[in-house]
């Protein structure tokens, strides 16, 4: 009999907010609200994680052509979830920008993380709820460097 794989703390929360968000994407799909197909949900919820890429550094993160990037960006386009914006110092290139319509399909993620911030504000002490953001501040900066993501792009949104 195979012995059953307990889950790591980090592990279970992680895939309770993915198990959450997932739901509320799908249910957004089936009640024709969020007009994105799920491919399409990912990929616009990747450029806007990126903070304003450019097409190749899109096409670079999640492994793909950058013609089949371009393919999948434009679609994004015209369905009102992304904007090309151009770069001030170099007027050839062009940034990758999430426009108000992604903004509100992405607070249902938002809303959520949200509640529970402030069910953990509830049950922790105020050291106990600022050591918590210390440690997330360290984990997202120095425990995770296969995934960084620039700030501060040279784009005017």
């Amino acid at each position: 009999m195979e012995k059953e794989r307990t889950k790591n703390p980090l592990s279970e929360v992680y895939s309770k907010f993915r198990l959450h968000y997932y739901r509320d994407v799908f249910a957004r799909i089936k009640s024709r609200e969020l007009s994105l197909t799920t491919t399409e949900a990912y990929c616009v919820e990747i450029i806007g994680g990126l903070g304003n890429p450019t097409i190749n550094e899109f096409a670079n993160f999640i492994g793909i052509s950058s013609p089949n990037a371009t393919y999948k960006v434009n679609s994004l386009i015209k369905k009102g979830y992304v904007k090309k914006v151009q770069s001030k110092t170099d007027k050839r290139e062009y940034h990758l920008a999430v426009t108000d319509r992604y903004y509100k399909y992405w607070n249902i993620n938002e809303k959520y993380l949200d509640l529970v911030e402030k069910r953990l504000e509830s049950v922790l002490t105020e050291d106990e709820f600022s050591a918590f953001n210390q440690i997330l501040c360290k984990i997202s900066k120095e425990l995770m460097p296969e995934i960084s993501v620039e700030e501060d792009k040279d784009t005017e949104v």
